[in-house]
């Protein structure tokens, strides 16, 4: 009996250990907003940290090797009007990241291939629909250029960044905030949570309610859901006497849980971070200062606690880097990108072994980079599993797109001259024209509004507004003062 009290298990001396100083992130003002995403997003080429911006929203870009004390002068992406909430990777372009902020409005950024040289404000596409801000957004995990939003309006609404529409929008279905949302292995189901205490599975194609659960975790503090790989849903949340839990559950049974565990009574919202490869899940405490890890098997207690690892600094945020960005050759098996008050700080989790060989067992077949089908496939129905890789021999980029869809693309969508752009796009677009008079022009010619002159740089035609930004018919946005 006493040796069965041991559960065997790979991960069981999994090491935790905080990068040297010369190796962090130093200087960084983190953004002090009260919203409990994860204020930072890596992938195998950067590192983006929201932070502190005066007169809007703004977040750092930093390439992976760029360490040290960055300098306040840094350059950074700041087109949004209000602070930044939450900001997310393309998992199928190293280049593209989304942000969505308190303006009501998301961004999409194309940053350039070594990095910022000066401050970005001009985003690829501006997707506006939400009446309120927007809190959460997550890309398709293997759908090209598919993106959900969660809006403080209680709305999710799935857009073709391609064509800046809104191709999906569920309304009514969330009576209050959204904490969570995520979306599974495939990209066929979301799961989300939401302050009215409910987990709930949708369908967002069908707009169908696929499962729900009520009052998964009791306590009134903020829950969170994610979508396991063999499709079950673990969750975070408190229970009525605030004691922090986690859970897992079965979509096809959610009348009781699988397993329930009870933590602590700190109040930090747990931030889940998943390894479907090893099936190892990390919860970051907001405000907690450790990374308790647990691993997920199909035998009791199914949920099996791991470690602790902990610091002395607690964490304001916390990035976690993808399979693909870490060193197979120092066995690896995940990095984590701490933010503290003015730092982030790299925490790497390896699992010593004493051969140098490739370690098949922690490495299986991940997903890489490519995308499995286009947008349009997607909404018209398809699923793709995503395209997994080898890390035998680490991971080598390939070259990065423009960020553009085949069929139609923003910047390839020029309406005729004469006609109104809103005309154009039936459907909620990226971008609109102000309601005040217009001014149509041919290509090249230079318009006349309340005694300014305003050209297209790019010989485009232009429809402008009396108020408001210029819109250009190639659709890219500028602001009046940007063409004197």
């Amino acid at each position: 009996m006493s040796r069965r009290v041991v559960r065997q298990s790979k991960f069981r001396h999994v090491f935790g250990q905080a990068a040297k100083n010369d190796q962090c992130y130093d200087d960084i003002r983190v953004s002090r907003v009260t919203w409990d995403s994860a204020f930072c997003a890596v992938n195998p080429k950067f590192v983006a940290i929201i932070v502190e911006a005066s007169g809007g929203g703004a977040f750092l870009v930093l390439p992976l090797q760029k360490a040290g004390r960055i300098d306040k002068s840094y350059p950074t992406v700041c087109g949004h009007t209000g602070p930044v909430l939450d900001i997310d990777w393309c998992p199928h372009n190293d280049q593209v990241i989304a942000s969505g902020s308190e303006d009501c409005t998301i961004m999409v950024w194309q940053i350039p291939e070594n990095g910022l040289v000066t401050s970005m404000s001009e985003p690829v596409v501006v997707l506006e629909g939400h009446s309120k801000r927007v809190g959460i957004i997550t890309w398709h995990p293997t759908a090209r250029n598919v993106l959900l939003s969660a809006g403080c309006d209680n709305m999710i609404m799935i857009w073709n960044v391609g064509t800046g529409e809104a191709l999906i929008t569920l309304e009514d279905m969330h009576p209050d905030v959204i904490f969570s949302a995520c979306w599974n292995r495939n990209g066929s189901l979301i799961c989300t949570a939401c302050k009215d205490k409910k987990i709930r599975v949708i369908d967002p194609r069908k707009e169908e309610l696929i499962a729900e659960k009520d009052k998964a975790h009791e306590g009134a503090r903020p829950m969170r859901a994610i979508f396991l790989a063999d499709g079950n849903i673990f969750t975070t949340g408190f229970s009525r006497m605030s004691e922090r839990q986690l859970a897992l559950w079965n979509p096809q049974n959610m009348e009781e849980p699988i397993t329930v565990h009870e933590m602590d009574t700190s109040n930090g919202v747990l931030l889940p971070f998943y390894d479907p490869d090893t099936n190892v899940v990390y919860l970051c405490g907001k405000g907690d200062s450790s990374i308790r890890y647990f691993e997920i098997t199909e035998e009791a207690p199914f949920v099996h606690y791991l470690n602790t690892f902990t610091t002395k600094e607690p964490q304001r945020g916390m990035g976690y880097m993808p399979k693909r960005g870490l060193d197979v050759n120092k066995c690896e098996i995940a990095r984590f990108y701490k933010l503290q008050e003015r730092k982030c700080e790299p925490i790497i989790m390896t699992v010593p072994r004493k051969s140098d060989l490739f370690q098949d067992d922690l490495y299986p077949d991940t997903a890489g980079p490519d995308c499995a089908l286009e947008a349009e496939e997607w909404f018209e129905g398809k699923n793709g599993e995503p395209i997994l890789i080898s890390l035998k021999h680490g991971y080598i980029p390939g070259k990065n797109r423009d960020l553009k869809v085949v069929k139609k693309n923003v910047l390839d969508n020029k309406p005729k001259a004469g006609k109104n752009v809103e005309n154009a796009h039936p459907t909620k677009t990226a971008t609109h024209v102000a309601t005040a008079p217009s001014i149509v022009s041919s290509p090249g010619q230079k318009i006349v509004s309340l005694g300014k002159v305003f050209h297209c740089p790019h010989h485009c035609e232009i429809q402008g507004s009396v108020l408001g930004p210029l819109l250009l018919n190639c659709l890219h946005v500028v602001n009046r003062t940007n063409y004197p």
